[in-house]
């Protein structure tokens, strides 16, 4: 698998459509995508991070290539006070337990 983790820093009043872009992945059918998770910081509820699983990095990198990425990122950047730190990586492991 293969994968990012992007720290959000949120605009004040957008954690909820922060949430709807989020859970608009639950009705898309994008190419070898996994799973995407996002956590609020107890430290400052304005800040996130968001990760993302993708079977594999060719998978990955043509999402990200897609016009159609592009188009949902911009939704997600218009919400942001900056720029997300993007963190790219291969998944070496992991653990999910129902």
């Amino acid at each position: 698998m293969y994968g990012t983790i992007a720290k959000l820093q949120i605009t004040p009043g957008a954690a909820e459509k922060l949430l709807e872009i989020g859970k608009m992945y639950e009705d898309l059918d994008v190419p070898g995508l996994k799973g995407v998770t996002m956590y609020q910081m107890d430290t400052d509820p304005s800040e996130y991070m968001l990760t993302v699983f993708f079977d594999n990095k060719d998978a990955y990198q043509a999402n990200a290539a897609s016009p159609e990425q592009d188009a949902r990122y911009q939704k997600l950047r218009a919400l942001l006070a900056r720029d997300p730190e993007w963190h790219d990586g291969e998944v070496v492991y992991d653990f999910w337990q129902d």
